[in-house]
């Protein structure tokens, strides 16, 4: 699944063999979100992650820190 942009956000779900690989995932977005400076809205259940991405001192707006964090994002992926 490709990121989808809709209501001003970006969207895309991530399913993962477990909750420690989709713990895992989060940490190294954490990370890259820090460097960033740029955070997401992101659930987790057991092993999937949903994240939503859209620019909050923007006016909650997509932006090229939403694109950038979730090319980010794909290439941890590889999809």
């Amino acid at each position: 699944m490709a990121w989808e942009e809709k209501d001003n956000k970006l969207y895309r779900s991530f399913t993962f063999k477990d909750f420690g690989e989709a713990f895992s995932f989060m940490t190294h977005i954490a990370l890259i979100a820090e460097k960033q400076d740029h955070h997401p809205t992101w659930t987790n259940t057991w092993n999937k992650v949903e994240i939503w991405l859209n620019t909050h001192d923007k006016g909650n707006i997509v932006t090229d820190k939403d694109r950038k964090l979730a090319a980010a994002i794909d290439k941890i992926t590889g999809k």
